[in-house]
């Protein structure tokens, strides 16, 4: 069975809950650990995001979106991999595309 992949987008948190800014070697673990299964990840620009928690209490902090072509059941993992790794509350993850392309090339 052929799994389908497609492109992902996931939002990484920049910070802490009490805004304690997460260390370079804390995000090289998580990105060690999910490019060893799903094949690669790209980094973008950290964006300021604002949610609202089930207490009423609102969390304005600073996300990495963080793509990843890999089928459904792969990016379920990594969700739950990231809440364990940055212990949150709630991970937001979508689909970006269904139609991924990765073209390899001979390096002759």
């Amino acid at each position: 069975m052929v799994k389908k992949i497609v492109l992902w987008e996931i939002l990484v948190p920049a910070t802490k809950n009490d805004g304690t800014i997460f260390d370079i070697a804390h995000h090289n673990v998580w990105d060690e650990r999910v490019r060893s299964f799903s094949g690669g990840i790209t980094l973008l620009r950290s964006v300021t995001g604002q949610w609202v928690n089930s207490a009423k209490k609102i969390f304005i902090e600073k996300m990495i979106p963080v793509r990843i072509a890999c089928d459904e059941q792969t990016m379920k993992k990594i969700a739950d991999i990231t809440a364990r790794h940055y212990r949150q509350e709630a991970v937001m993850y979508y689909e970006v595309s269904r139609r991924v392309f990765i073209k390899h090339y001979d390096e002759k």
